[in-house]
């Protein structure tokens, strides 16, 4: 049976961080929008081509291209299940993502939805930095790299922070995340799929709620 997974929540929540688990600990693809546009764009493909002349306009790539783009990965893969990272954000989009799955006798199965404060979301955000060679994620209060300027996990000295990773920079993303995706919660919730999780509790804790929700299935 394959296993549908939408990570619902506010840029900083955590949603890379569990994915990876998820992949690591279940097998599961992880589906980033934005990944998909990359590998598609310098891909060759007929898909690819489309992609990269939108991007090269500096155009927005519409939902019909990233659903085509889902479509190719779900139908050519058999992984046991997949986790949709950034998509949908919208309602249009979670209804073309429905219709997709449909029609591929596939289902959304749950909802992660990753509940967060404000404040302390501001806080964790503006002392992140990451790997920018395995993506690993650490934070000058509550997660340093042992070694300054070193990842714990491969060594890389490649460690770097967003710039958008800011006090002003995020609460522009969090007004644009309550405005498009936010009525995510009450769609899936009215189709009993959503599960919310304390996206403030320790990485550990919070795979334990989902672990909860996805055991259920």
């Amino acid at each position: 049976m394959t296993v549908n997974i939408i990570l619902l929540g506010p840029p900083g929540a955590g949603k890379g961080t569990q994915a990876r688990r998820l992949v690591e600990e279940r097998g599961l693809v992880q589906l980033s929008t934005g990944d998909m546009l990359r590998e598609a764009r310098s891909s060759g493909t007929e898909m690819g081509k489309v992609v990269a002349e939108v991007m090269d306009k500096g155009q927005l790539v519409t939902d019909e291209i990233v659903v085509g783009l889902i479509r190719e990965k779900l139908e050519g893969s058999d992984a046991p299940g997949f986790i949709f990272d950034g998509f949908p954000r919208t309602l249009k989009q979670a209804d073309a993502l429905g219709e997709l799955l449909e029609g591929l006798k596939q289902n959304v199965d749950v909802v992660i939805e990753m509940q967060v404060d404000d404040t302390a979301l501001v806080e964790r955000i503006s002392g992140r930095y990451t790997c920018g060679n395995c993506g690993e994620v650490y934070h000058d209060k509550t997660k340093p790299s042992a070694e300054e300027g070193v990842c714990d996990a491969c060594g890389s000295t490649d460690l770097r922070r967003r710039a958008d990773d800011n006090e002003e920079s995020l609460k522009t993303r969090l007004l644009e995340y309550y405005k498009k995706t936010s009525p995510l919660i009450g769609y899936y919730y009215a189709k009993e799929k959503l599960h919310p999780v304390n996206g403030l509790a320790s990485v550990d804790e919070v795979a334990a709620q989902m672990k909860t929700a996805l055991d259920k299935l």
